[in-house]
């Protein structure tokens, strides 16, 4: 649904920001393997996996991530809940 012309765009800014940096591939995967989950697009999931696993990620990296992953999700409930409850005046534990 997305018009060839901005399809073209997003995949010169995607491949760019895949070049060498001072950030290695590997780390790369790693964190696109972060906003995949935070963003919940399993296509880009698998993708990165695999591409991480290709660049030398181990299982246990991979699982180190998805865990800081699951750290991050937990605490934006929290936060999200602790600001309505403040903003609706719920005080239920003191």
């Amino acid at each position: 649904m997305v018009e060839d012309r901005m399809k073209k765009i997003y995949f010169q800014f995607y491949k760019e920001t895949y070049k060498s940096t001072d950030i290695d591939r590997k780390t790369k995967e790693l964190i696109a393997i972060a906003a995949s989950l935070g963003f919940k697009c399993h296509g880009c999931l698998k993708g990165h996996m695999e591409k991480a696993l290709k660049y030398g990620a181990t299982p246990e990296e991979i699982s180190e991530t998805i865990c800081i992953t699951m750290g991050v999700a937990a605490a934006s409930v929290v936060d999200q809940t602790d600001i309505v409850a403040e903003q609706l005046q719920i005080k239920l534990f003191e």
